[in-house]
């Protein structure tokens, strides 16, 4: 399913990914907020230009293709915030992209994506295998996959956030609750902060990695997983090249409810004055719902504020 990796992914390049974000973007906010009592930390990544924290991945990634690989252009699959990552990235090094993406995808994705100069590819979620679907379309137009997490580079780029943390806080957090999909951003922090406890969130019904990392081998989503609002955090299966960083070295996974989802976004609009998407607001969720002991140099993860706009109104009067 996935390419063998090149090289597996490091702090090194997590550093490097970190000072190439910097020359063109300024670090996202890193806000104080009171869970339970506990004054803590929200990294706000929702604020990315994207939206999202996912640029980070794909910039390290695009801005170290070689030219020819640049005149290739680059194939990728995403549910969105990938999407337009790589959208983003590629419209600045003026790289052709293609992006496979779920026919079901939020509206506010597909068109941003589209908005961003890619040409987006539509397959079936459920139904179609979109990895394999990429692979072809690699193999047919020559051109590089970015996958969204299964990638050393993406991996180096999202953890660039913790470095952006550890640089804020003056030190190197305490825990770093991040939701979790592909096991990229959870990959990537660990590598960023090793002093760190890194806690991987995922939507109930999608928690691979947890059971992944307490069966202590790649186990993929159960058959027929239920419906989640998390659409960005709908991932089969995780990567060796992700599994081989987070094995032994993150908190065991947490799960998350949509109910429990709903309940951070609307926290997070009205205590921070933020917009959220239902994956993005994934490890507010687990932190509110007290799944996470939280300190004063604890750190949690905002990580996508690509919502549609009556969706989003739905889940503020929901409550």
């Amino acid at each position: 399913m996935f390419q063998e990796s090149p090289r597996a992914p490091n702090r090194e390049g997590v550093m490097r990914a970190a000072a190439k974000l910097a020359e063109i973007l300024p670090p996202t906010p890193l806000l104080p907020v009171v869970i339970g009592g506990v004054h803590c930390h929200v990294k706000a990544d929702n604020l990315q230009p994207v939206g999202a924290f996912k640029i980070r991945g794909a910039w390290h990634r695009l801005s170290d293709l070689s030219d020819e690989e640049r005149r290739r252009g680059v194939i990728a699959v995403s549910s969105g915030n990938h999407a337009q990552g790589v959208a983003w990235a590629a419209r600045k090094l003026g790289i052709d992209a293609t992006i496979v993406m779920p026919r079901n995808a939020p509206a506010i994705k597909l068109d941003a994506t589209r908005a961003l100069g890619a040409k987006v590819v539509l397959y079936n979620r459920p139904g179609e295998d979109r990895d394999e679907i990429a692979l072809r379309l690699c193999q047919e137009s020559d051109a590089v996959l970015v996958h969204a997490y299964a990638d050393p580079w993406v991996i180096e780029g999202q953890g660039s956030a913790g470095i952006e943390i550890t640089t804020q806080l003056g030190r190197q957090p305490s825990a770093i609750v991040a939701c979790c999909g592909g096991g990229g951003l959870s990959a990537g922090l660990s590598l960023a902060c090793p002093e760190s406890k890194i806690f991987p969130v995922e939507p109930e019904g999608w928690d691979d990695i947890a059971r992944s990392l307490a069966a202590g081998v790649i186990l993929p989503v159960g058959p027929n997983p239920p419906a989640t609002d998390c659409d960005a955090l709908q991932t089969p299966v995780t990567a060796p090249v992700n599994f081989n960083v987070l094995k032994g070295r993150v908190e065991p996974g947490l799960a998350v409810t949509d109910t429990e989802v709903r309940h951070a976004q609307r926290f997070a609009f009205g205590a921070l004055k933020l917009v959220l998407e239902p994956g993005g607001a994934a490890a507010l969720a687990a932190c509110l719902s007290g799944k996470v002991k939280l300190d004063e140099d604890s750190a949690i993860m905002l990580t996508g504020g690509n919502t549609d706009a009556a969706d989003f109104a739905r889940v503020l009067t929901s409550a």
